[in-house]
């Protein structure tokens, strides 16, 4: 379902993108082309700051945004999730936030108030909460990362882990175009 927000925006969505009808797209959020949106996601974009300005939240192309995913700022940070990137099942993203292309968030990972570079995998149920994560970190699963945690604990990501990353924005992009045959047959 696309809606507006109380600030009356809208989302704009690419014609190229898949939404499913059970997610929730509300206010200033820009999904753009080959994008999936699985079932009962929900990006919202509808809080402002104190001065009453909210920043988008933006899916960049060609990534996925799977089942039960919440994504959502505070006081209208700004959120966006690059090309080629995989926010896994029921994983919430909160701004201010930002995930850089080529990325995997597994499931039921939580990231706030943080910039997880380009090539990153977080495995899953893992917190990142207000530290930084450099270009190609591995984030073994069910770890917690805060502003004191030492970086030097995690390794850079194993070919095989790219690999996987990499078949799964392939798997994703195949639904996105399977999904909008359907819908198309079914209208």
């Amino acid at each position: 379902m696309l809606r507006k927000n109380p600030s009356g925006l809208s989302p704009q969505v690419s014609e190229k993108a898949f939404i499913d009808p059970t997610a929730i797209i509300c206010g200033h959020v820009i999904i753009e082309e080959n994008v999936f949106v699985g079932p009962y996601a929900v990006i919202r974009a509808d809080e402002v700051d104190a001065d009453g300005n909210m920043e988008p939240i933006i899916i960049r192309r060609d990534s996925n945004i799977q089942d039960g995913v919440v994504i959502h700022s505070k006081s209208g940070a700004a959120v966006t999730i690059g090309q080629r990137t995989s926010i896994a099942h029921r994983s919430i993203i909160h701004g201010p936030c930002e995930v850089g292309d080529d990325v995997f968030v597994g499931f039921n990972s939580v990231i706030f108030r943080a910039h997880i570079n380009d090539g990153c995998v977080i495995r899953h149920n893992c917190v990142i909460d207000g530290l930084d994560l450099p270009a190609k970190m591995h984030v073994p699963p069910m770890i917690h990362i805060g502003p004191d945690f030492d970086l030097s604990q995690i390794e850079q990501v194993p070919p095989d882990y790219s690999s996987f990353s990499e078949s799964v924005v392939a798997a994703n992009h195949w639904l996105v175009e399977g999904y909008k045959k359907l819908s198309n047959e079914l209208n």
